[in-house]
Protein backbone atom coordinates (compact mmCIF):
# COMPACT_ATOMS: atom_id res chain seq x y z
CA UNK A 1 0.00 0.00 0.00
CA UNK A 2 2.98 2.57 0.81
CA UNK A 3 3.91 1.83 -3.02
CA UNK A 4 1.11 3.99 -4.25
CA UNK A 5 3.04 7.25 -4.23
CA UNK A 6 6.44 6.16 -5.98
CA UNK A 7 4.15 4.32 -8.60
CA UNK A 8 1.92 7.57 -9.15
CA UNK A 9 5.11 9.39 -9.00
CA UNK A 10 7.11 6.68 -11.63
CA UNK A 11 3.90 7.63 -13.84
CA UNK A 12 3.97 11.23 -14.05
CA UNK A 13 7.29 11.45 -13.52
CA UNK A 14 8.09 11.25 -17.52
CA UNK A 15 5.37 13.76 -18.62
CA UNK A 16 6.76 16.38 -16.26
CA UNK A 17 10.19 16.40 -17.69
CA UNK A 18 8.90 16.92 -20.99
CA UNK A 19 7.02 19.58 -19.74
CA UNK A 20 10.32 20.95 -18.17
CA UNK A 21 12.21 20.61 -21.30
CA UNK A 22 8.88 21.82 -23.40
CA UNK A 23 9.16 25.19 -21.22
CA UNK A 24 13.00 25.29 -21.69
CA UNK A 25 14.05 24.22 -18.31
CA UNK A 26 17.16 25.50 -16.35
CA UNK A 27 17.08 29.05 -17.66
CA UNK A 28 18.85 31.52 -15.52
CA UNK A 29 16.41 34.30 -14.02
CA UNK A 30 19.34 36.21 -12.38
CA UNK A 31 20.70 37.08 -8.87
CA UNK A 32 17.99 35.34 -6.33
CA UNK A 33 19.81 37.04 -3.54
CA UNK A 34 18.03 40.23 -3.47
CA UNK A 35 14.68 38.92 -5.44
CA UNK A 36 12.65 37.86 -2.63
CA UNK A 37 9.70 40.33 -2.20
CA UNK A 38 7.10 40.41 0.29
CA UNK A 39 4.04 41.11 -1.39
CA UNK A 40 4.31 38.72 -4.44
CA UNK A 41 3.46 39.07 -8.35
CA UNK A 42 0.31 37.44 -9.46
CA UNK A 43 -1.82 36.43 -12.25
CA UNK A 44 -4.94 34.73 -12.82
CA UNK A 45 -5.84 31.83 -15.24
CA UNK A 46 -8.63 29.54 -16.46
CA UNK A 47 -8.95 25.91 -16.27
CA UNK A 48 -11.33 23.00 -16.23
CA UNK A 49 -13.84 25.58 -15.50
CA UNK A 50 -11.72 26.68 -12.46
CA UNK A 51 -10.34 29.85 -11.39
CA UNK A 52 -6.29 29.29 -11.22
CA UNK A 53 -4.31 32.42 -9.50
CA UNK A 54 -0.39 32.27 -8.87
CA UNK A 55 1.37 34.35 -6.79
CA UNK A 56 4.97 34.43 -6.64
CA UNK A 57 7.28 36.24 -4.26
CA UNK A 58 10.33 37.69 -6.06
CA UNK A 59 10.98 40.04 -8.46
CA UNK A 60 12.53 37.95 -10.75
CA UNK A 61 9.77 36.73 -11.92
CA UNK A 62 8.55 38.42 -15.65
CA UNK A 63 5.22 38.55 -17.92
CA UNK A 64 7.09 36.05 -20.16
CA UNK A 65 7.31 33.78 -17.24
CA UNK A 66 3.21 34.32 -16.49
CA UNK A 67 2.92 33.63 -20.29
CA UNK A 68 4.48 30.41 -20.32
CA UNK A 69 2.57 29.17 -17.48
CA UNK A 70 -0.72 30.80 -19.57
CA UNK A 71 0.61 27.79 -22.02
CA UNK A 72 1.27 24.97 -19.79
CA UNK A 73 -2.17 25.20 -18.51
CA UNK A 74 -3.84 25.82 -22.08
CA UNK A 75 -1.89 22.39 -23.61
CA UNK A 76 -3.28 20.77 -20.10
CA UNK A 77 -6.55 21.61 -20.52
CA UNK A 78 -6.34 20.98 -24.37
CA UNK A 79 -5.43 17.44 -23.91
CA UNK A 80 -7.86 16.65 -21.06
CA UNK A 81 -10.52 18.60 -20.26
CA UNK A 82 -13.72 16.19 -22.32
CA UNK A 83 -15.94 19.59 -22.50
CA UNK A 84 -13.83 20.76 -24.90
CA UNK A 85 -14.67 19.31 -28.31
CA UNK A 86 -11.04 19.85 -30.02
CA UNK A 87 -9.53 17.94 -26.31
CA UNK A 88 -7.88 14.83 -26.75
CA UNK A 89 -9.68 13.24 -24.26
CA UNK A 90 -13.42 14.27 -25.90
CA UNK A 91 -12.16 12.25 -28.84
CA UNK A 92 -11.39 9.23 -26.70
CA UNK A 93 -14.92 9.29 -25.03
CA UNK A 94 -16.56 10.49 -29.29
CA UNK A 95 -14.63 6.42 -29.82
CA UNK A 96 -16.21 4.97 -27.21
CA UNK A 97 -16.75 0.91 -27.96
CA UNK A 98 -15.47 1.75 -31.45
CA UNK A 99 -11.68 2.25 -31.90
CA UNK A 100 -8.63 3.27 -29.85
CA UNK A 101 -7.33 7.12 -29.89
CA UNK A 102 -3.58 7.61 -29.79
CA UNK A 103 -2.96 10.75 -27.37
CA UNK A 104 -0.47 12.75 -26.08
CA UNK A 105 3.14 11.74 -23.37
CA UNK A 106 0.85 13.56 -20.53
CA UNK A 107 -2.49 12.41 -21.11
CA UNK A 108 -1.08 8.78 -21.21
CA UNK A 109 0.49 9.34 -17.67
CA UNK A 110 -2.45 11.11 -15.90
CA UNK A 111 -4.94 8.30 -17.74
CA UNK A 112 -2.46 5.77 -15.93
CA UNK A 113 -2.02 7.26 -12.77
CA UNK A 114 -5.67 7.62 -12.77
CA UNK A 115 -6.06 3.56 -13.21
CA UNK A 116 -3.76 3.39 -10.54
CA UNK A 117 -5.86 4.80 -8.11
CA UNK A 118 -8.92 3.86 -9.28
CA UNK A 119 -7.43 0.03 -8.15
CA UNK A 120 -5.98 0.79 -5.23
CA UNK A 121 -9.71 2.39 -3.93
CA UNK A 122 -11.38 0.02 -5.55
CA UNK A 123 -13.07 1.68 -7.74
CA UNK A 124 -13.78 4.67 -4.72
CA UNK A 125 -11.67 6.98 -7.08
CA UNK A 126 -13.15 6.16 -10.38
CA UNK A 127 -11.68 8.03 -13.88
CA UNK A 128 -14.90 6.05 -15.81
CA UNK A 129 -17.47 7.95 -13.68
CA UNK A 130 -18.07 10.71 -16.58
CA UNK A 131 -21.75 8.77 -17.29
CA UNK A 132 -23.16 9.37 -13.60
CA UNK A 133 -21.64 12.86 -13.72
CA UNK A 134 -23.42 14.01 -17.04
CA UNK A 135 -27.20 12.90 -15.77
CA UNK A 136 -26.82 14.60 -12.35
CA UNK A 137 -25.51 17.80 -13.90
CA UNK A 138 -24.19 19.14 -10.64
CA UNK A 139 -22.56 22.07 -11.09
CA UNK A 140 -24.53 22.98 -13.96
CA UNK A 141 -27.53 24.55 -14.83
CA UNK A 142 -30.94 22.04 -14.80
CA UNK A 143 -29.60 19.90 -12.44
CA UNK A 144 -31.64 17.22 -11.01
CA UNK A 145 -32.21 13.80 -9.63
CA UNK A 146 -32.01 11.23 -12.08
CA UNK A 147 -35.08 8.01 -12.15
CA UNK A 148 -33.10 5.16 -11.08
CA UNK A 149 -33.76 3.30 -14.16
CA UNK A 150 -31.54 6.03 -16.05
CA UNK A 151 -29.10 5.70 -12.50
CA UNK A 152 -29.04 1.60 -13.42
CA UNK A 153 -28.12 1.96 -17.06
CA UNK A 154 -25.03 4.43 -16.18
CA UNK A 155 -23.89 2.04 -13.39
CA UNK A 156 -23.31 0.02 -16.43
CA UNK A 157 -20.60 1.92 -18.13
CA UNK A 158 -18.38 2.94 -15.13
CA UNK A 159 -15.69 0.06 -15.06
CA UNK A 160 -12.73 1.31 -14.93
CA UNK A 161 -11.65 -1.91 -15.95
CA UNK A 162 -12.98 -1.30 -19.42
CA UNK A 163 -10.46 1.53 -19.95
CA UNK A 164 -7.53 -0.56 -22.12
CA UNK A 165 -4.17 1.40 -22.38
CA UNK A 166 -1.69 0.54 -24.86
CA UNK A 167 1.42 2.05 -23.61
CA UNK A 168 3.58 1.30 -25.82
CA UNK A 169 1.39 2.74 -29.10
CA UNK A 170 0.23 5.40 -26.83
CA UNK A 171 -3.35 4.54 -27.19
CA UNK A 172 -6.42 4.41 -24.78
CA UNK A 173 -9.52 2.72 -26.09
CA UNK A 174 -12.94 2.99 -24.05
CA UNK A 175 -14.23 -0.65 -24.74
CA UNK A 176 -18.29 0.15 -24.33
CA UNK A 177 -20.31 2.47 -26.25
CA UNK A 178 -21.77 5.15 -24.06
CA UNK A 179 -18.65 5.20 -21.58
CA UNK A 180 -17.48 8.79 -20.73
CA UNK A 181 -13.72 9.14 -19.53
CA UNK A 182 -13.10 12.00 -16.80
CA UNK A 183 -9.99 13.14 -15.25
CA UNK A 184 -11.67 16.04 -13.55
CA UNK A 185 -10.73 14.40 -10.11
CA UNK A 186 -6.59 14.35 -10.94
CA UNK A 187 -5.78 16.68 -13.72
CA UNK A 188 -5.93 19.36 -11.67
CA UNK A 189 -3.38 18.27 -9.11
CA UNK A 190 -1.17 17.15 -12.10
CA UNK A 191 -1.69 20.73 -13.78
CA UNK A 192 -0.69 22.81 -9.71
CA UNK A 193 2.52 20.30 -10.24
CA UNK A 194 3.30 20.79 -13.66
CA UNK A 195 3.32 24.80 -12.36
CA UNK A 196 5.40 23.79 -9.73
CA UNK A 197 8.09 21.96 -11.36
CA UNK A 198 8.15 25.12 -14.35
CA UNK A 199 8.52 27.73 -11.40
CA UNK A 200 11.59 25.74 -9.98
CA UNK A 201 12.93 25.08 -13.08
CA UNK A 202 13.06 28.89 -13.54
CA UNK A 203 14.78 29.37 -10.45
CA UNK A 204 11.76 30.37 -8.18
CA UNK A 205 11.60 28.94 -4.56
CA UNK A 206 8.45 30.97 -3.02
CA UNK A 207 4.82 31.00 -4.99
CA UNK A 208 1.17 29.67 -3.93
CA UNK A 209 -0.70 27.73 -6.85
CA UNK A 210 -4.31 28.21 -6.68
CA UNK A 211 -6.59 26.21 -8.58
CA UNK A 212 -9.78 26.56 -6.87
CA UNK A 213 -8.83 25.48 -3.53
CA UNK A 214 -6.33 23.29 -4.71
CA UNK A 215 -3.18 24.92 -3.16
CA UNK A 216 0.38 23.89 -3.79
CA UNK A 217 2.65 25.77 -1.75
CA UNK A 218 6.00 26.05 -3.33
CA UNK A 219 8.80 26.45 -0.81
CA UNK A 220 8.66 28.71 2.11
CA UNK A 221 7.49 31.98 2.52
CA UNK A 222 10.03 35.15 1.48
CA UNK A 223 11.20 35.70 5.01
CA UNK A 224 12.07 31.75 5.60
CA UNK A 225 8.85 31.00 7.40
CA UNK A 226 6.37 28.21 6.27
CA UNK A 227 2.91 29.35 4.86
CA UNK A 228 0.00 29.16 6.56
CA UNK A 229 -2.79 27.45 4.84
CA UNK A 230 -6.28 27.69 5.68
CA UNK A 231 -8.89 25.01 6.21
CA UNK A 232 -12.22 25.65 4.70
CA UNK A 233 -15.47 25.46 6.87
CA UNK A 234 -18.08 23.28 4.72
CA UNK A 235 -21.27 25.06 6.20
CA UNK A 236 -20.31 28.61 5.21
CA UNK A 237 -18.81 30.32 1.71
CA UNK A 238 -15.54 29.91 1.03
CA UNK A 239 -13.40 32.41 2.86
CA UNK A 240 -14.66 31.00 6.77
CA UNK A 241 -12.37 28.69 8.20
CA UNK A 242 -12.17 25.81 10.47
CA UNK A 243 -8.20 26.01 10.87
CA UNK A 244 -5.29 26.29 9.74
CA UNK A 245 -2.20 24.21 8.87
CA UNK A 246 2.12 25.53 7.92
CA UNK A 247 3.32 23.66 5.19
CA UNK A 248 6.10 24.23 3.06
CA UNK A 249 6.73 22.86 -0.54
CA UNK A 250 3.28 20.35 0.24
CA UNK A 251 0.24 20.61 -1.64
CA UNK A 252 -3.39 21.28 0.54
CA UNK A 253 -5.96 19.76 -1.20
CA UNK A 254 -9.91 19.41 0.03
CA UNK A 255 -12.94 17.08 -1.67
CA UNK A 256 -16.06 19.12 -0.05
CA UNK A 257 -19.85 18.99 -0.32
CA UNK A 258 -19.93 22.64 -0.43
CA UNK A 259 -17.70 22.60 -3.70
CA UNK A 260 -20.41 21.96 -5.80
CA UNK A 261 -24.24 20.81 -4.99
CA UNK A 262 -28.09 21.42 -5.64
CA UNK A 263 -31.30 21.50 -3.22
CA UNK A 264 -34.11 20.05 -3.62
CA UNK A 265 -37.26 19.30 -1.25
CA UNK A 266 -34.99 20.56 1.65
CA UNK A 267 -32.41 17.69 0.89
CA UNK A 268 -28.97 18.41 -0.27
CA UNK A 269 -27.19 16.75 -3.44
CA UNK A 270 -23.46 17.20 -3.77
CA UNK A 271 -21.20 16.34 -6.46
CA UNK A 272 -19.06 13.41 -4.92
CA UNK A 273 -20.36 10.46 -6.15
CA UNK A 274 -20.95 6.68 -4.51
CA UNK A 275 -19.65 4.24 -7.25
CA UNK A 276 -22.16 1.82 -6.31
CA UNK A 277 -25.08 3.51 -6.00
CA UNK A 278 -25.13 6.77 -8.62
CA UNK A 279 -25.87 8.87 -5.91
CA UNK A 280 -24.24 11.44 -3.63
CA UNK A 281 -22.31 9.80 -0.75
CA UNK A 282 -23.48 10.12 2.38
CA UNK A 283 -21.46 8.94 5.17
CA UNK A 284 -21.44 11.92 7.99
CA UNK A 285 -18.77 13.56 6.31
CA UNK A 286 -18.78 17.46 5.35
CA UNK A 287 -15.21 17.70 3.71
CA UNK A 288 -11.49 15.62 3.53
CA UNK A 289 -8.38 17.51 3.00
CA UNK A 290 -5.02 16.12 2.03
CA UNK A 291 -1.58 16.71 2.55
CA UNK A 292 1.11 15.43 0.55
CA UNK A 293 4.15 16.28 -1.30
CA UNK A 294 2.45 15.49 -4.91
CA UNK A 295 -1.01 17.47 -5.91
CA UNK A 296 -2.48 15.15 -8.21
CA UNK A 297 -1.47 12.68 -5.03
CA UNK A 298 -3.63 14.93 -3.05
CA UNK A 299 -6.75 15.16 -5.72
CA UNK A 300 -7.39 11.15 -6.29
CA UNK A 301 -6.30 10.59 -2.50
CA UNK A 302 -9.18 13.25 -1.02
CA UNK A 303 -12.09 11.75 -3.60
CA UNK A 304 -11.02 8.69 -1.93
CA UNK A 305 -10.76 9.18 1.55
CA UNK A 306 -14.00 11.00 1.31
CA UNK A 307 -16.06 8.12 -0.15
CA UNK A 308 -14.47 5.28 2.44
CA UNK A 309 -15.71 8.16 5.31
CA UNK A 310 -13.72 9.53 8.10
CA UNK A 311 -13.15 5.76 10.05
CA UNK A 312 -11.69 4.17 6.88
CA UNK A 313 -10.16 6.59 5.40
CA UNK A 314 -7.77 7.53 8.33
CA UNK A 315 -6.87 4.20 8.66
CA UNK A 316 -6.17 4.11 4.49
CA UNK A 317 -4.39 7.29 4.59
CA UNK A 318 -2.53 6.66 7.51
CA UNK A 319 -1.12 3.24 5.63
CA UNK A 320 0.72 5.42 2.75
CA UNK A 321 3.84 7.31 3.30
CA UNK A 322 4.21 11.39 2.73
CA UNK A 323 0.48 11.60 3.06
CA UNK A 324 -1.96 13.13 5.72
CA UNK A 325 -5.97 14.07 6.07
CA UNK A 326 -8.27 16.51 8.17
CA UNK A 327 -12.03 14.82 8.11
CA UNK A 328 -14.62 17.14 8.93
CA UNK A 329 -18.01 16.03 9.87
CA UNK A 330 -21.10 17.07 9.88
CA UNK A 331 -21.01 16.81 13.57
CA UNK A 332 -18.66 19.36 13.49
CA UNK A 333 -15.66 16.75 15.13
CA UNK A 334 -12.24 17.27 13.38
CA UNK A 335 -10.48 14.21 12.87
CA UNK A 336 -6.81 14.20 11.86
CA UNK A 337 -4.29 11.96 11.44
CA UNK A 338 -1.34 11.01 13.10
CA UNK A 339 0.90 13.23 11.11
CA UNK A 340 -1.00 16.38 11.61
CA UNK A 341 -0.63 16.47 15.79
CA UNK A 342 0.79 19.14 16.41
CA UNK A 343 0.40 20.97 12.75
CA UNK A 344 -3.17 21.62 12.58
CA UNK A 345 -4.46 24.47 14.28
CA UNK A 346 -8.08 24.73 15.38
CA UNK A 347 -9.64 28.04 15.35
CA UNK A 348 -13.49 27.72 15.35
CA UNK A 349 -15.30 27.52 18.57
CA UNK A 350 -17.97 25.93 16.66
CA UNK A 351 -15.63 22.96 15.83
CA UNK A 352 -14.00 19.97 18.21
CA UNK A 353 -10.78 17.87 17.35
CA UNK A 354 -11.46 14.04 18.86
CA UNK A 355 -9.67 11.03 17.69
Amino acid sequence: MKSIQRKVAMAVLPALIMLLFAAGCGSDSGDKSNAKRSEPQSHTYYIFDTVVTLRVYDDRMTSQHFEEVNEILERIDREMNRQREDSELAEVNAKAGKSAVTVSEETMQVIQAAIVYAHLSEGKFNPAIGPLVDIWGIGNEGASVPEQKLLNEKLELIDYKDVVIDEANRTVRLNRAGMVLDLGGIAKGYAADAIADYLKSEGFDSAIIDLGGNIMALGNKPNGSQWNIGIQEPDEQRGQQVGSIKVGNQTVVTSGVYERFFKKDGRLYHHILDTSTGFPIQNGLLSVTLVTNLSIDADALSTTAFAMGAAEGKTFIESLDDAEAIFITENKDVIVTSGLAGRFKLTNKDYRLVD
